[in-house]
């Protein structure tokens, strides 16, 4: 019998699909198990995702990364330490008392929007993600008239952590731009926020969510386009969450630009 008649990996037929998706698809199989090579992968997937989870951010470096966007404050949440941050998401979305009397007593608003950006779940997407997204989002939002609080930093932030920043800003809109809990395909993956009238005890449903911002995922001019749509009709309808759909038009791609759809090409393209 030919040796290749029993092959030690067996493919997936589904194998041609993997080239869209980072997703773990047709992995085949040797016997009845993952070949090792697709186990191994998988571990160490895991181990950058628990990685992004305990990594400590540099705050002083990424502040002065940041003071080319204008000043930048740095606040902490009320947990005081990356084990407790984990362990207790309710003080990850209060202000340490320090914090919000800094903020309340050293910042004068009114402003119409005011960013925010945290570690949250993953050090590695702001490390990675937050200078880029800023360098395509910030240069539109002042371009649009809108006064912008000082860029906030803040430490072990949940994602309602903004909402009581925004509140002691007097801002009309907050941008929460926070590390997203780590996938074993997207350890570094940015999430931003964004919510009207931000005030303690906001919940999910009065936020909008643009999710996987990074270089493998959704672009910087994507998320900066979109963020900038839905910013905009929430200041023109005071609202957002559920009520604000993103019923932004795609951006529009350069002449002549990739149009693909892998739904719709045979499998040999």
């Amino acid at each position: 019998m030919a040796k290749d008649e029993h092959p030690v990996i067996v493919d997936n037929p589904w194998a041609h699909l993997r080239r869209f998706t980072p997703a773990r698809i047709a992995l085949g199989r040797s016997g009845v198990s993952l070949p090792t090579l697709e186990h191994l992968t998988f571990q160490l997937a895991h181990a950058r995702a628990r990685s992004a989870v305990h990594h400590a951010l540099d705050f002083p470096k990424l502040a002065g990364d940041l003071s080319r966007f204008g000043s930048v404050v740095q606040v902490a949440s009320a947990a005081p330490d990356r084990a407790t941050y984990l362990q207790r998401p309710d003080l990850g979305r209060r202000l340490a008392p320090a914090s919000a009397e800094h903020l309340k007593s050293g910042v004068s608003g009114p402003f119409d929007v005011a960013y925010v950006i945290s570690d949250g779940l993953s050090a590695f997407a702001i490390e990675k993600n937050i200078v880029p997204f800023l360098d395509a989002m910030l240069p539109v939002s002042d371009r649009s008239g809108w006064s912008r609080a000082p860029l906030i930093l803040a430490k072990h932030g949940r994602v309602a952590l903004g909402d009581e920043i925004g509140a002691a800003l007097g801002a009309k809109l907050v941008v929460m731009l926070i590390g997203e809990r780590p996938g074993l395909s997207s350890p570094d993956s940015l999430g931003i926020y964004l919510t009207f009238d931000p005030k303690p005890g906001r919940t999910d449903a009065d936020r909008n969510c643009i999710s996987n911002v990074r270089s493998e995922g959704l672009s910087y001019a994507e998320a900066a386009y979109k963020l900038h749509y839905l910013a905009s009709e929430a200041l023109k309808r005071k609202l957002s969450g559920v009520n604000l759909k993103d019923e932004a038009e795609a951006l529009p791609q350069p002449e002549g630009g990739p149009r693909r759809n892998f739904l719709l090409e045979p499998p040999g393209d």
